[in-house]
C-alpha cells in the first residue's frame, strides 16, 4: 500500500481531528468515572449549613448493611467500604440508618435484601417515665424502597398495607407528613443539635440529609420541605450517633456512641 506523503495543507486538518479525538477521550474517561463529587452536596438554609446526598431509585445501587459475613455488626463505615471493595465495588457514600440499640442492632423493623431481619416496634414507652425517646414520638415511620419506588409512610399505616419491599428501615419521628410538618414540633425549640434524615421527594428522588450545625426538628423538618422539596421525610438519628461516609469530601465519620446500627450505604 502507498502511504501519501503528508504536505504542510493537510496538516492543519490532522491536527484538528487529533484535537477533537482527545477532546472525545477525556470526556469518555470522565464520563467514565463515579460521580462520587455530585452524590452529595454543602446546603445551607437559614444559616444552617448540611449535606445533602441524592438517590435516583432504579439508577442506583443503594443498600442497607448491618451484619457482615461472620453475623457481626460493621459497626464503621471503613467496615463497609471494605466489604464492598471485596465485591470489586465502590461505597460511594454512606449514613446511618435509624436509631439502634447497645448491641448495634436496630430499635425496629429492618429489611434487608427483602429479608425482614427485625419485626417492627409497636411499643408504646410508659410516659410517666420521663420524656419520650425520639423513637417513640407520634407517628414514627417506615422508610422502605422497592425495584422502581421509595416511600416513607407513619408505621401503623405501612403494617397495615404491607408492602412488598427490598429494604426497610423505622425510625422516628416522621419529620414531613403529606407536605406537612409533624404537629407536635415546637417553633423556636431550644432542643438543638446535630440531626439527620432521609426524604422522598417525588417517585423516585430520594434524599439524605446531616445537619452541620445544631438545628431543632422544627427547622430541621423545614429543611426537608421547604428545602429539599420532600413531602414526606424521616427522623434517624440525632447528637453523637450522626455520620456520615463520603471520600469525595474527606469523611469517613465515626459515632461516639461506639460504632453504628444498620447503615445506609450507595455502591457502585
Amino acid at each position: 500500500m502507498a502511504i501519501e506523503e503528508e504536505t504542510p495543507a493537510t496538516m492543519p486538518d490532522l491536527k484538528h481531528g487529533v484535537l477533537v479525538a482527545a477532546m472525545v477521550l477525556a470526556a469518555s474517561i470522565v464520563s467514565s468515572q463515579p460521580a462520587l463529587a455530585q452524590q452529595c452536596a454543602r446546603q445551607t438554609f437559614e444559616e444552617a449549613r448540611y449535606i445533602v446526598c441524592t438517590v435516583e431509585v432504579g439508577k442506583a445501587d443503594l443498600r442497607l448493611f448491618w451484619k457482615n459475613v461472620d453475623g457481626e455488626p460493621y459497626r464503621y463505615f471503613s467496615s463497609v467500604a471494605k466489604a464492598v471493595r471485596n465485591e470489586g465495588r465502590t461505597l460511594t457514600f454512606a449514613l446511618n440508618a435509624g436509631m439502634y440499640l447497645p448491641d448495634f442492632s436496630p430499635i425496629g423493623l429492618y429489611v434487608e435484601n427483602g429479608r425482614e431481619l427485625r419485626s417492627a416496634n409497636t411499643v408504646e414507652p410508659e410516659r410517666s417515665l420521663g420524656p419520650v425517646p425520639n423513637f417513640y414520638k407520634e407517628p414514627n415511620g417506615v422508610f422502605f424502597l422497592d425495584a422502581e419506588s421509595a416511600g416513607i409512610l407513619p408505621t401503623d399505616e405501612f403494617l397495615k398495607r404491607r408492602p412488598k419491599v427490598r429494604l426497610a428501615t423505622q425510625s422516628g419521628p416522621m419529620l414531613a407528613i403529606q407536605n406537612k410538618v409533624n404537629p407536635i414540633f415546637i417553633v423556636g425549640s431550644t432542643d438543638r443539635t446535630r440531626r439527620s434524615g432521609v426524604g422522598v421527594c417525588g417517585r423516585r428522588a430520594v434524599r439524605f440529609a446531616i445537619s452541620e450545625d445544631r438545628v431543632n426538628f422544627y427547622d430541621f423538618a423545614r429543611f426537608f420541605r421547604d428545602h429539599l422539596k420532600c413531602p414526606n421525610a424521616l427522623f434517624l438519628d440525632g447528637g453523637r450517633g450522626v455520620g456520615i461516609y463520603n471520600p469525595a469530601m474527606g469523611r469517613n465519620d465515626r459515632s461516639w456512641h461506639g460504632g453504628f446500627g444498620p447503615v445506609f450505604g450507595l455502591v457502585e
